[in-house]
């Protein structure tokens, strides 16, 4: 694996984990919201990632000056999962006729958890181009 290669990965994994902080910081902050833009309740979203190798450059000059395979990851999509709670309230406005209020379905505990992880992934990849740059720059010391 040649440097450009190494730092390619890392900065699709950066992109990818910042996607899904998004993500789940907003799942934080609507986990109260009865109504929404679209009607109802919001509904929780997940990001979706894969890996990503690419065998044919995106443009001629890239072909013929690089020859390299872009590998990483990406975010395929962002899905909105349908599941809810419903809580007793009768005097909350968006309460129904039986009183209860429909809620989405999103556990504070198990967002922050998330967070916390990808916040230790975003750190690794950060340390990684650290590294890459720094051996990058003994290369060229030696070379000199």
């Amino acid at each position: 694996m040649d440097f450009m290669t190494s730092l390619d990965i890392s900065a699709s994994a950066l992109r990818a984990t910042k996607t899904r902080i998004n993500v789940a910081s907003m799942n934080l902050a609507n986990i109260q919201t009865t109504r929404t833009r679209e009607g109802g309740p919001y509904r929780k979203r997940v990001a979706t990632i894969a890996s990503q190798s690419l065998d044919n450059p995106v443009s001629p000059k890239m072909e013929s000056e690089f020859m390299r395979e872009l590998q990483g990851v990406r975010v395929t999509g962002i899905v909105r999962e349908n599941v809810f709670t419903r809580k007793y309230d009768p005097s909350h406005p968006d309460a129904d006729t039986e009183g209860y209020v429909t809620l989405p379905d999103i556990n504070p505990i198990e967002e922050m958890a998330n967070l916390m992880n990808l916040q230790r992934l975003y750190e690794a990849n950060t340390t990684a181009i650290e590294v890459a740059k720094s051996m990058y720059m003994k290369a060229l010391e030696i070379g000199s």
